[in-house]
């Protein structure tokens, strides 16, 4: 017998809920003339690849495959461009292949992009020089610019944010059928950097040694492994706005329930978790795997009431826990909740997200993140985990494939001055390809010193 979900649920129950994080739009009519042509457009993904993918998270949950998610803060409709996308697939492509390689295990790629459009903040507006408007939420609400048109809540932007989705879907799919993540071909991903990089030498090592596999692999069955020729990659966003949303929630033939089309792992932010709030209620009826942020406020009573909603029936693939606590509050913070969820054997896939807790500004009035607290945060989570007799099976990183200065370390030892050379996000400092690549080779490291029991 499947697993049934609540039969008292509905894709717009939300409504009837506190909605956190939302924006006020001034025309509701406005809004629901842009809903319904939202419900006629195409789904972005198939009820097939989400079901695929909640059997690999399954598989991660129980140690034999590890989670990468990993993209854009804040997608911007101008990055919808050739280049910004192979490039970003490049990195998580060469991520992967440190982490598969290191770990011995196969990655489930999943990729922060096409429908990361919306962000939450940590106010409704913004002051300067006396002048109050709406905060900028991303491209899918309203506009960067400071003026009154730009920072107006838009619901036709919900139309373009759609557009630029699937067009980098399509785009990313068509890559990777056309062999862009082929193994036989690693040279395919390089970003330019490889030549003077300070991780060049043990990148190429790590690519000479796959080749090496593939090769006498092929030696011995005299044919080429085709199964190489190309990988599984899935999408995710914060499923913040929930009109959209709401309007790619649809059933589909031969399946039971529903499914957000919008995204394969849509996931709650820690701002947007409240177990009376709209976008619990909304998440608890969708048959999509989920993932919800942890931040240190949250204690162990909360977290075991919010898994009984979201997954009252504790099955396989369906729920990750994505903790953010900072490098300076995980050691006390995170123990508690990892000891209540396995005291009551709840079955969840534990991912660490070591960006958002270790924001901090700078002398000169930038936002950004120290590679070293990032670093930190995330090794403190594996020797975390491994003490509670749990599992980190998977890390959730803000990254882009730019040669972008907005987090400060790194192997090229960024500091503040760098800030200003390449700071191009409109909300949150990511890692560039060359600080994304050495996280994954720090996870390597780390995980070569520990021997991680199998939880079941």
């Amino acid at each position: 017998m499947p697993v049934q979900l609540a039969d008292d649920w509905q894709p717009d129950s939300w409504r009837a809920r506190p909605g956190l994080q939302m924006p006020r739009y001034a025309d509701a009519e406005a809004l629901a003339v842009v809903q319904e042509e939202l419900r006629a457009l195409p789904p972005l993904v198939t009820s097939w690849e989400i079901l695929a993918l909640k059997q690999q998270i399954a598989e991660a949950q129980d140690g034999k495959r590890f989670l990468l998610q990993g993209g854009e803060c804040a997608e911007n409709f101008a990055d919808c461009t050739s280049e910004v996308i192979s490039n970003r697939l490049k990195v998580l492509l060469q991520m992967s292949l440190v982490l598969v390689h290191g770990l011995r295990l196969p990655v489930v790629r999943v990729g922060r992009f096409a429908g990361q459009y919306a962000k939450p903040r940590s106010t409704d507006t913004e002051t300067r020089d006396g002048v109050t408007l709406p905060s900028y939420r991303g491209d899918m609400i309203n506009g960067p610019a400071f003026t009154t048109q730009d920072r107006a809540p838009d619901p036709r932007r919900m139309v373009k944010a759609h557009a630029r989705s699937a067009l980098t879907m399509n785009f990313t799919r068509s890559l990777i059928d056309g062999g862009f993540a082929d193994l036989h071909h690693p040279e395919y991903w390089n970003l330019g950097w490889m030549g003077h990089s300070p991780l060049a030498a043990e990148y190429q090592h790590m690519v000479a040694s796959i080749g090496d596999a593939v090769r006498f692999m092929e030696t011995l069955s005299g044919s080429e492994v085709h199964n190489l020729n190309r990988v599984d990659f899935y999408t995710s966003h914060e499923a913040l706005l929930l009109p959209y949303e709401e309007a790619f929630t649809r059933q589909v033939p031969r399946q039971w329930g529903w499914f957000n089309l919008s995204t394969h792992f849509p996931w709650i932010g820690m701002r947007t978790a409240a177990l009376d709030g709209a976008h619990v209620e909304y998440f608890r009826g969708i048959r999509n795997p989920i993932a919800v942020k942890v931040g240190p406020t949250v204690t162990p009573d909360q977290l075991m009431r919010l898994i009984d909603v979201l997954n009252p029936h504790d099955e396989p693939g369906r729920l990750g826990l994505i903790h953010r606590m900072g490098d300076r509050e995980i050691a006390d913070k995170l123990p508690p909740l990892l000891d209540a969820v396995k005291r009551e054997g709840r079955r969840v896939l534990w991912i660490c997200d070591a960006m958002h807790g270790n924001t901090e500004s700078t002398s000169n009035g930038y936002k950004t993140r120290r590679f070293e607290r990032i670093r930190n945060e995330l090794e403190q989570a594996f020797d975390l985990h491994a003490a509670a007799g749990t599992r980190l099976g998977g890390v959730h990183l803000e990254l882009t494939g730019e040669d972008v200065t907005e987090c400060i370390g790194g192997a090229r030892e960024l500091t503040e001055v760098d800030l200003g050379r390449a700071y191009r996000s409109a909300v949150d400092p990511r890692l560039n390809y060359e600080q994304a690549l050495e996280i994954a080779i720090a996870i390597v490291r780390k995980q070569g010193s520990l021997a991680q029991p199998i939880v079941r």
